[in-house]
């Protein structure tokens, strides 16, 4: 090789890796951005990434497009490894064009999921960009189009993580609402659909970027983001410690690590955890801290629908999915937003083979007429098709109350719970003893002398007959009442019991879920 060609190449990848040039990278860097090269590589193991396209150039000559040059077409695309595993990546670049998206820069982003998909490996895709290269017209939404294609084909068979950087706007939104992660970065990135500017044309209503789109409108309204981090940086630490929790692919389970802690280790503080008043909330986030290794889980929307808990965390080194109801919001009821939020959790954890533990204190749907008219039955019904629907491990810890519908939503036996587990102070009942006296017992209150005493009398025998979990486990719908002591110890026995565990769905297309 004469070295005239040498460095012609070496000089080819310097102007290449520089992009939009110094001063649009110090730009980038002044809003307190990283650029697209500087998060791979904090995305990377150090010195494992591997650049692939960056040779590749638009072919648009419309509007003056002939002149611009593109370095890397605005996205810089490749592999490398993350904790020693293979992760796929593509990162847009906001200082070349603005990251826009082209059919040259779409076609680099297919490639990207198309060779994750054969090797079956996981994607992160970090979106920073202004949308669609309008000088490109519908090549633009031609390359938009076969990105969703492609989230779509590798759902449920590659994790599938967008961590949005920056503006991600119009019909850039549908590829991270088609994949199973959104991570945001406070104050600088933004989603939705139609700017303000054209809201407030169209509709005469005046809104912020950030209280339409912003990272917290979406992790605490919407619900369309999974997580919030507070920089670049941040973004990119979480997103490697969500990849630890999952498998590389739907064949595969998540890698095991050794924690240090005892998987036989007793928690006596909760044999008094749960309060003597029954009405009385606690904070499920301090048992699921309790019981998981070393006390640490990362949660899954935290902001949203508040009163459903979900996370990952480990259990005796093993990945496990946990959902939990949370009796310090809303009593822990069932709504819209938690039934969604909640199937949505436990049909991915069940994509790819992630064990599910559900902690269960649900009093039951959360009644009115917002949540009927706004469909709770039809969303309530989205769990109980994920938790019937799926085939990984499945346990349940019944903690406190487990009323009616909700009781069965909350990974009963009844929807294929594989060890369902009770506290002594587990009331598992059609209704609350209340409610249950007055309808079971009301001739008896009405002709009673004083009906108050006669209610109360009802209701303390109803609480010592049905308000236990000892009806339930004489029918065999609870396999076991333990000591709160040892929840850690029987869950991680159950989870090692039931690893080899292997169920198949009757043979069909796809069901129909009630989306």
């Amino acid at each position: 090789m004469t070295t005239n060609k040498l460095q012609d190449l070496l000089d080819r990848k310097q102007k290449i890796e520089l992009g939009g040039g110094e001063a649009r990278i110090q730009k980038q860097h002044d809003k307190g951005k990283l650029t697209a090269r500087e998060r791979l590589q904090l995305l990377f193991d150090q010195d494992t990434f591997v650049e692939i396209d960056a040779f590749i150039k638009h072919r648009c000559t419309y509007f003056g497009m002939e002149k611009k040059e593109a370095p890397a077409e605005g996205v810089v695309t490749g592999y490398g490894q993350v904790e020693g595993r293979l992760v796929y990546a593509y990162a847009q670049d906001f200082t070349v064009i603005g990251g826009s998206l082209g059919e040259m820069h779409a076609q680099k982003i297919w490639k990207v999921l198309d060779n994750a998909l054969k090797v079956g490996a996981p994607v992160v895709g970090i979106n920073d960009s202004g949308g669609a290269r309008i000088q490109e017209g519908v090549n633009s939404l031609y390359g938009y189009g076969g990105i969703f294609y492609r989230n779509t084909m590798a759902s449920g068979v590659i994790p599938q993580i967008s961590v949005i950087m920056g503006p991600c706007a119009g019909g850039a939104v549908y590829s991270p609402a088609l994949n199973d992660f959104i991570m945001m970065v406070d104050k600088t990135s933004k989603m939705f659909i139609t700017g303000p500017k054209v809201i407030e044309t169209v509709t005469g209503e005046k809104v912020s970027g950030e209280a339409l789109g912003g990272a917290m409108a979406h992790n605490q309204i919407s619900g369309v983001a999974t997580f919030i981090a507070d920089n670049d940086q941040a973004a990119i630490a979480e997103t490697r410690r969500l990849l630890s929790f999952l498998p590389s692919n739907n064949t595969e389970t998540a890698p095991g690590c050794e924690t240090g802690d005892d998987p036989n280790r007793v928690i006596p503080e909760l044999n008094t955890f749960i309060p003597d008043n029954p009405n009385k909330p606690y904070n499920m986030h301090e048992l699921i801290s309790m019981i998981v290794d070393n006390g640490d889980f990362m949660e899954y929307q935290p902001y949203y629908a508040a009163n459903m808990i979900t996370c990952f965390a480990r259990m005796g080194g093993r990945s496990v999915g946990i959902l939990a109801n949370q009796p310090k919001v809303l009593a822990g009821c069932l709504d819209i937003n938690a039934s969604d939020k909640a199937a949505r959790f436990v049909r991915t954890c069940d994509a790819f083979n992630v064990p599910l533990l559900t902690l269960v204190d649900v009093p039951g749907f959360l009644p009115g007429t917002a949540q009927e008219y706004g469909g709770i039955i039809r969303h309530g019904a989205k769990l109980l098709y994920a938790y019937s629907e799926a085939t990984v491990p499945l346990v349940t810890v019944i903690t406190r109350k487990a009323y009616g519908g909700a009781y069965i939503a909350m990974c009963s036996k009844h929807l294929g719970g594989d060890m369902v587990l009770a506290w002594p102070t587990a009331e598992i009942a059609v209704m609350g003893p209340a409610g249950a006296a007055n309808v079971v017992f009301k001739k008896e209150i009405d002709a009673a002398d004083d009906p108050a005493v006669a209610k109360k009398k009802m209701i303390d025998e109803y609480n010592a007959e049905f308000a236990t979990p000892y009806k339930a486990a004489e029918l065999g719908y609870v396999d076991d009442v333990i000591e709160p002591a040892i929840t850690r110890q029987r869950v991680i026995d159950a989870f090692n019991m039931l690893a080899s565990k292997r169920e198949m769905l009757p043979p069909k297309k796809h069901g129909n879920i009630p989306v």
